[in-house]
């Protein structure tokens, strides 16, 4: 019998959008706090206040657009070139983050520590994007197969492929005789043959009776 196929309940709906809901408001925090770190390192180091905002858009812009890269091409040979993006990507935001906190932070504060706290938005941000993605992609939704029924008890195990149509009475008696010999019912060999259990019986009475049966029959 085949497992039964999950079905996505409407309470397994629910807590999907629950959880959709809850990763793009994370990956907005944390984009928000990447981008003004890497927004005000790219002011420090001499990019123009009006254009310093595009950089970060497009730092970590590359996670977000290679991730979805990644999941849409799982599988696939081409798959290379999207993980490369987000690695870079990654390196790159972290990196910068991790320096602008040493750049901007309060001399209380140890440069180490202050570098890993301005690494975990992009990590976030990477995760993230990852699991959301990954939660927005359309699942297969197929019916739970229906349970198989019992044998019948005159089939035998592993019975010959059923035939649909006995195009030739003489053919369907030879099946018909072959199967009686391996130990089926009249009902079991009508069934498979697809003719009525009194016909298989008339097959099986005595042949003076058969070829009586026969000549009447036109």
């Amino acid at each position: 019998m085949n497992p039964p196929t999950t079905v996505r309940t409407r309470g397994g709906r629910v807590a999907v959008v629950t959880a959709v809901a809850g990763t793009v408001f994370i990956a907005a925090d944390a984009f928000w706090l990447s981008f003004t770190a890497l927004a005000d390192l790219a002011r420090r180091s001499g990019v123009d206040a009006g254009q310093a905002w595009a950089w970060p858009l497009i730092v970590d812009g590359i996670i977000v657009v290679a991730t979805v890269a990644v999941v849409a091409l799982a599988g696939q040979r081409s798959a290379w070139y999207p993980w490369g993006l987000l690695a870079a990507g990654a390196l790159v935001s972290v990196t910068a983050n991790a320096i602008h906190a040493v750049v901007a932070a309060d001399a209380d504060v140890p440069g180490v520590l202050a570098a890993c706290v301005a690494a975990v938005p992009p990590l976030v941000l990477l995760a993230i994007t990852h699991l959301t993605v990954i939660l927005t992609r359309p699942l297969p939704v197929s019916i739970e197969p229906a349970e198989e029924s019992a044998p019948d008890e005159d089939m035998p195990d592993a019975p010959p492929a059923p035939l649909a149509v006995v195009p030739m009475r003489r053919a369907g008696r030879e099946l018909a005789a072959r199967l009686r010999e391996q130990g089926w019912s009249n009902k079991a060999i009508a069934r498979h043959l697809g003719v009525h259990p009194s016909t298989v019986g008339r097959w099986f009475v005595p042949p003076a009776l058969t070829t009586a049966e026969e000549k009447e029959t036109p």
